[in-house]
């Protein structure tokens, strides 16, 4: 049978142990950085960004009227599609210029053009 003192000594992390998760998280860390060039939070501030514009849309029925892409970079969102009017189109524009973390907004939203009868 193990001392009870082994027992302990085998529970416990040992210095290199802990000194490797460490490494290994900053390695992960860095990874995430170096291919976008940007760090987590960053990559997480602009995602959420993105939802709160598109769920902003999706509450005054713009975008489930139309389709509107929205991207953001760095607090810039840029709205891409289609939709049925000028109003429209600036409209969105100004839903997205109101949510917090918003720095510009590229407007490249395009009008449909009117039906021929």
């Amino acid at each position: 049978m193990k001392s009870e003192r082994q027992s302990d000594l085998m529970r416990r992390p040992s210095g290199l142990r802990l000194a490797l998760t460490i490494l290994g998280v900053m390695v992960l860390l860095a990874a995430c950085q170096s291919t976008t060039g940007r760090t987590l939070g960053e990559n997480i501030d602009d995602a959420g960004i993105t939802t709160k514009v598109k769920a902003k849309l999706a509450a005054e029925k713009i975008s489930t009227v139309t389709r509107i892409d929205v991207d953001t970079n760095q607090g810039v969102v840029a709205l891409n599609g289609t939709v049925p009017s000028p109003e429209m189109r600036t409209r969105a524009e100004q839903i997205a210029r109101e949510v917090k973390g918003v720095r510009d907004v590229i407007n490249n939203l395009r009008v449909q053009a009117a039906a021929i009868r």
